[in-house]
């Protein structure tokens, strides 16, 4: 069975060019699933016995991660992992197996994320300079980082994937490549060419445009974890919620854009989403904005008789 995984995963990564983070969970996802299947059958599964894992067995598993205090969210990745498994082997290996489809993936509550105030993310530029204040060029980075991240939208992953030649000449527009190699367009603001310009120039590391944009002290490719913790400490220092993340100002970018007018398709294709779905989360977090507005300001809230 290890070598089916293996083929498998092979697949995700080379045919339908998923990240290398989503390929690792859901290896681990069947690895899960197929060391739970050895210990309550009381045998090693191998390529014959997928086709005849029942509902019971499947059911069994679930209720496992639940004992195992697993997050809804995981589990319902597990669940599409093991699906998308019996898909492909039904394809290439001519392995049937129809009772993975009768099972009802567990709900997942859908939490309202939560924007950055506009007035917080412009703090973060004196909180940088204080902060870096022994190293104007990795300040200078920073800034260029929160500043990409909120003026264009961009995930953390779009943004370390930036060339220096992406911004040779100011661009007005960027070409990403996203989740899926999936290709957009996103407008460049002025701010963000000015703080990305203001970087390259100080920056000790650069001169090879074909290089990464982003670098560390050491001169390397700038890493996802590295500028997890740039937004860590400026929430730390500007004692700030513990929702600000590098996420947090991809959100405020889309949140900020729906509040001025952007109507949805527009907003999906600016973020890259494949589903539009995914981006009407918007609409609710706006809507709970104005409920709030409403719960705290308009003179009825707060009477039981609205004569």
């Amino acid at each position: 069975m290890n070598e089916i995984i293996a083929d498998f995963i092979n697949y995700l990564l080379n045919t339908k060019n998923y990240s290398t983070h989503t390929a690792t969970a859901y290896e681990s996802d069947l690895h899960d699933f197929a060391s739970f299947y050895a210990r309550w059958s009381g045998t090693t599964p191998m390529a014959n016995d997928l086709s005849r894992i029942d509902t019971i067995a499947f059911r069994a598993w679930l209720a496992d991660r639940a004992r195992r205090k697993m997050e809804h969210k995981s589990t319902a990745r597990a669940l599409s992992a093991v699906r998308s498994f019996y898909k492909y082997i039904a394809k290439k290996y001519d392995i049937q197996n129809d009772a993975i489809g009768l099972i009802s993936a567990p709900r997942v509550p859908r939490k309202l994320s939560k924007a950055i105030d506009a007035h917080d993310v412009s703090d973060m530029h004196g909180a940088i300079n204080v902060i870096d204040n022994k190293n104007p060029w990795i300040a200078a980075r920073d800034w260029a980082l929160v500043v990409l991240l909120f003026g264009c939208g961009l995930r953390i992953s779009e943004a370390l994937a930036l060339r220096q030649r992406d911004f040779a000449s100011r661009p007005d527009t960027l070409r990403i490549m996203g989740k899926g190699q999936k290709e957009r367009i996103v407008p460049v603001l002025a701010a963000v060419n000015d703080a990305v310009a203001k970087y390259i120039a100080t920056c000790p590391y650069a001169g090879d445009e074909t290089k990464p944009l982003f670098r560390s002290v050491r001169g390397l490719p700038m890493t996802a974890r590295m500028a997890e913790k740039v937004v860590e400490n400026l929430r730390t220092y500007l004692q700030l919620p513990d929702y600000v993340t590098p996420h947090a100002l991809r959100h405020s970018f889309a949140t900020a854009l729906l509040a001025g007018g952007a109507d949805l398709r527009s907003l999906q294709e600016l973020l890259g989403h494949a589903s539009l779905s995914t981006t009407q989360i918007y609409t609710r977090v706006n809507m709970a904005e104005i409920n709030d507005i409403y719960t705290h300001a308009h003179p009825f809230a707060h009477t039981d008789n609205n004569k």
